[in-house]
């Protein structure tokens, strides 16, 4: 095989739906009476699920046209189930937001997005309809209790999905990443890479259809939630555990109550801690067969301490915001301790050299990792210049550092730019740069990322101030809460004289980085 191409194969027999509201058709005629949502002590069967989406659907449908944007401010839940998928049923695009961000963060998103709706739960309401003045007015839909009550629509026989559906070619969804500016891009979708995303996942981690149980702590508005949580369960017809807030006791909890037999965990510290928790000692697990990781590699510890938990290998896979799955490591084995796994069915990968990014270099030798395939990103919104920068000649530049070994087993190295991943997550350290240097007293501001035992990679901030100006530490904290999302705030915040240069005015980045990881252990 040659590496970086796919040495596995599709499902023969597997379904192709053009788009994931003909998957949920196909769910709710096959399998009505299957439990296909559950939270807590709150359930769906297919057929309410298909009922409640079809509510949804029609209510946008009659306010809005087709290809417009609706964004939607929730956490994880049935409601936001019923809500994404009912835009898709409308033929909107939606604009998944991560309700932990600041109102300045939501109000500049807001503002790229232009949604006509905004989709939240009661408990944001307030918050929502505050911002969204400021948005174009756009129309606000409250999804839950004391809203749009889906359990009305549930329990009503009369409601089916309208006849109308989205285009494979149309665009679905926007995942939100990092931007050079440090106002995040939004990642647009189109409806049939759902399809491949699930016929791909299917060809390299062959789970049952009609028997799953998917349990995912990921929130909604990110790739692996969005796509572990509403479209893979569907097409597998699975069963899906919504889990509203990560809490690892409560998680070991639900795993167990519902013999969830598919664990989609993520990044490496959702296992550590649920490996720390008190409730694992006792926990019956005997039903889960598989657990997926993904993120960033996994420590050899860590697989060797979870698969002496569980009894199973822990799957790894690697994706971004852009698309997914790039790489995964297969059911059918072999796995292969720190790689992210092989590519799956038509999809490219290649490891391309630092300078030029065109230069394709052999087995392995590092470079920056390329990809492409069906399953990714058409380009960022408002983005001309970035979309450019990242997909040349077809390929997808994803700015990680990596090497393919002979079998075509992809390994990740390094990130080529200064990203910082937190549990997952990326942090763009421009962003955080701009919201610290906000502060009247900063004059410069770099941050940067430095080893941390739980989530991998912790947020450091170096501050130069004013002349003149001073602030305390635990006032710059104050200042990063109220300006950045939690797990972009920093850990350690350290003042310096002056920050150091490199050349012409450059802050030295790789300098502060040695200094933050000296002093990682410092409170």
């Amino acid at each position: 095989m040659t590496p970086g191409h796919s040495s596995v194969d599709y499902v023969e027999g597997d379904p192709h739906y053009p788009t994931i509201v003909e998957a949920l058709d196909a769910a709710a005629d096959l399998q009505p009476d299957r439990t296909a949502l559950i939270c807590e002590d709150r359930h769906l069967t297919f057929a309410e699920y298909r009922r409640a989406v079809a509510g949804m659907a029609h209510r946008l449908a009659e306010r809005h046209a087709p290809g417009e944007r609706i964004a939607l401010v929730m956490g994880n839940g049935i409601e936001t189930a019923v809500a994404l998928m009912g835009a898709y049923a409308a033929r909107l695009q939606t604009a998944p937001l991560n309700p932990a961000y600041t109102d300045r963060e939501l109000d500049r998103l807001l503002a790229d997005v232009a949604p006509v709706a905004v989709a939240c739960s009661p408990a944001l309401a307030g918050r929502v309809r505050a911002l969204a003045a400021g948005a174009g007015g756009p129309d606000i839909l409250t999804v839950g209790e004391g809203g749009f009550d889906i359990r009305q629509w549930a329990a009503d026989d009369r409601l089916s999905l309208p006849g109308q559906r989205p285009r494979p070619e149309d665009r679905a969804t926007m995942f939100f990443t990092g931007g050079t500016t440090g106002l995040p891009k939004g990642a647009e979708h189109i409806h049939s890479s759902f399809d491949w995303f699930c016929r791909q996942i299917h060809a390299v981690w062959r789970f049952d259809f009609d028997r799953e149980t998917i349990l995912n702590v990921a929130p909604m508005f990110h790739i692996w939630g969005h796509h572990f949580s509403i479209v893979f369960p569907l097409y597998v017809r699975a069963t899906m555990v919504i889990v509203p807030q990560y809490r690892p006791d409560f998680v070991i909890g639900e795993l167990e109550r519902n013999r969830v037999s598919v664990f989609a965990g993520g990044p490496a510290a959702i296992f550590l801690g649920l490996l720390g928790a008190e409730a694992m000692a006792d926990a019956d697990l005997g039903a889960l067969r598989h657990s997926l990781a993904g993120g960033s590699p996994c420590p050899a510890d860590l697989l060797a301490r979870w698969k002496a938990r569980t009894g199973h290998d822990m799957l790894e896979g690697l994706g971004m915001s852009e698309g997914a799955p790039i790489a995964n490591n297969p059911t059918g084995g072999p796995t292969k301790p720190l790689s992210v796994g092989v590519a799956p069915p038509d999809t490219g990968i290649e490891i391309v050299d630092l300078e030029t990014g065109t230069r394709v270099l052999p087995a392995g030798e590092r470079g920056e990792i390329r990809v492409r395939g069906p399953q990714f990103t058409i380009g960022y919104r408002n983005r001309p210049e970035e979309t450019a920068e990242a997909i040349r000649d077809g390929w997808l530049y994803t700015g990680d550092v990596g090497y393919l070994d002979e079998d075509g087993y992809l390994f990740l190295v390094d990130r080529k730019k200064e990203l910082i991943l937190v549990g997952g997550y990326n942090v763009y350290p421009r962003e955080v740069d701009e919201a610290m240097t906000n502060h009247p007293a900063v004059a410069e501001a770099a941050a940067v990322g430095m080893p941390d035992d739980f989530l991998g990679e912790a947020v450091c901030v170096f501050v130069a101030f004013r002349p003149g100006a001073s602030a305390s530490v635990e006032a710059l904290h104050r200042h990063a809460e109220a300006n950045l999302a939690k797990y972009k705030r920093p850990k350690i915040i350290r003042i310096l004289e002056a920050l150091p240069k490199k050349g012409p005015g450059k802050i030295d980045k790789l300098g502060l980085k040695a200094m933050a990881a000296e002093g990682a252990d410092r409170p």
